[in-house]
């Protein structure tokens, strides 16, 4: 992330959980995700230097943020869920990015609730 886009998160989420409306969470998308629609008819696929939009001639459309000098896309929350339809969100859900630093474990426990997942010792956090 650029760093002089973190005040703006902060402030993104910070509304997000006072209101507790995850709308404007940002979702992040490897930018090969909009190959899709660059290769076919029917679809618009225009940007600036840190903004794009993917819309459907007639139908949906989504704002992206381009993030990194073009390594990441992200986008709120509410417009993947709004905007897209499920065949849509399909495809966008497998261009999913993680962002650094996420545990795999963590993750790999709430698709399975109440497995059981070997990561070490409880310990206090020291």
């Amino acid at each position: 992330m650029d760093d002089d886009a973190f005040p703006y998160l902060m402030q993104l989420y910070k509304r997000a959980f006072k209101a507790q409306d995850p709308a404007q969470i940002q979702v992040f998308f490897d930018p090969s995700v909009v190959d899709k629609y660059r290769a076919a008819s029917g679809y618009e696929v225009i940007r600036t230097d840190t903004i794009g939009r993917i819309k459907r001639a007639g139908g949906w459309a989504i704002d992206v943020g381009i993030a990194g000098d073009g390594r990441a896309l992200h986008a709120c929350l509410r417009d993947v869920l709004q905007g897209l339809p499920d065949e849509e969100r399909e495809h966008w859900a497998q261009h999913a990015l993680p962002l650094p630093g996420m545990s795999r474990f963590f993750l790999q426990a709430r698709l399975a609730p109440g497995g059981c997942i070997d990561d070490g010792e409880v310990r206090p956090w020291d």
